[in-house]
C-alpha cells in the first residue's frame, strides 16, 4: 500500500464501537473525504482497501505480538494509523507530540480498560440495551462527533507549522538579536534555541509588544528589561526610559508595550545595553 495514499474503502469490526475504531474512522475520513467504511464480522480475502481494528493486520492490535511503543504504551488501531499517516499533514515532530499527549492515553484505554473521559463519551453513542437502533445506526454520529474534535487537533498542528514557517523566516532577517514578526505567532518552539534575545510583534490592543526570549535550558530570560522599569506604566515609564510611547513593562520584566515600533525596538536595545 502506498503510504502517501489513503484508500477510499475501509473495513472495521461491526458490533459495539469504541473510541479506537471511531477515531480511526474519523482520521481516515478527514485525510480522505471520499473514504467510506463498512463494518463487518470478517474481512473478505479479496478485499482491496484499508482494514483496521480487525483481522490481525497492520492496523490491528488484538493479536499476539501486537506493536508496542518504546515507552511501553501499546498501540491500538488509532495510534497505528496515526503512526502511518499522522506525519503527513503536520510534520514528524508535531505528529509525535500529538501521539504522546493525546493519542497514547486513548490507545492505553482501549488496550487496558483503564478509563478515559473521551472514550466514555464515544461509548455513550452506542444504543441502550432496549433501543431499536443497532450500533451501526449510531456509528456515523459517533464518527461525526470525533471528527469535530480531531479536526481541531489537526488544525492546531497545521497552525503550529504555519507559525514555525513565519517565525523562522523572520529569524533569518533578525537584526541586533531582535526578531520582528509581521503579526503575532507562537514563537517559543523556534526562538529559545536561537541567538534571538527579543521578539517584537504588533499587539492586538494596538501598538507593539516586545518579549524577552527565555534560555532553552534554564527557562530564565536571556536579557530581561531593566529592573527600574518593572511594573511601571504610562508617563512614569515613558519618562524613566526616555521613550515617549513606551506604555507598560511587566513586573517580571519579560514584556513591554509601546505605541510605536521604533520605541519597542529601542526598548530592546536599551535592555541589551543594561544587561551588557
Amino acid at each position: 500500500m502506498d503510504k502517501t495514499v489513503i484508500p477510499a474503502r475501509g473495513l472495521t469490526h461491526s458490533g459495539k464501537f469504541h473510541a479506537d475504531d471511531v477515531f480511526s474512522t474519523a482520521l481516515l475520513e478527514l485525510l480522505n473525504p471520499e473514504f467510506q467504511v463498512e463494518r463487518v464480522l470478517e474481512v473478505p480475502a479479496d478485499f482491496d482497501g484499508i482494514v483496521y481494528d480487525i483481522s490481525g493486520g497492520a492496523f490491528d492490535h488484538h493479536q499476539t505480538g501486537a506493536p508496542v511503543r518504546e515507552n511501553g504504551v501499546p498501540y491500538a488501531a488509532f495510534g497505528l494509523l496515526w503512526r502511518e499517516y499522522g506525519p503527513s499533514p503536520g510534520g514528524e515532530e508535531e505528529a509525535l507530540r500529538l501521539d504522546e499527549n493525546w493519542i497514547q492515553p486513548l490507545d492505553l484505554e482501549d488496550n487496558t480498560g483503564c478509563g478515559h473521559p473521551l472514550a466514555e463519551a464515544i461509548g455513550g453513542f452506542n444504543p441502550l440495551w432496549d433501543s431499536p437502533d443497532t450500533p451501526g445506526d449510531r456509528f456515523p454520529s459517533a464518527v461525526a462527533f470525533a471528527k469535530v474534535i480531531l479536526q481541531h487537533k489537526l488544525e492546531e498542528i497545521w497552525g503550529i507549522q504555519r507559525a514555525k514557517s513565519l517565525v523562522e523566516e523572520a529569524l533569518s532577517s533578525m537584526e541586533d538579536r531582535i526578531v520582528l514578526l509581521p503579526r503575532f505567532a507562537p514563537w517559543k518552539m523556534s526562538l529559545p534555541k536561537s541567538e534571538a534575545l527579543f521578539v517584537v510583534y504588533p499587539s492586538q490592543r494596538g501598538g507593539y509588544s516586545a518579549q524577552g526570549v527565555p534560555d532553552p535550558e534554564s527557562g530564565e530570560l536571556k536579557c530581561p528589561f531593566p529592573l527600574a522599569w518593572a511594573g511601571k506604566r504610562d508617563n512614569e515609564l515613558a519618562k524613566l526610559a526616555g521613550l515617549s510611547t513606551l506604555r507598560f513593562c511587566h513586573n517580571s520584566r519579560f514584556l513591554i508595550a509601546a505605541d510605536s515600533l521604533e520605541d519597542a525596538l529601542a526598548a530592546c536595545r536599551i535592555a541589551q545595553r543594561t544587561n551588557a
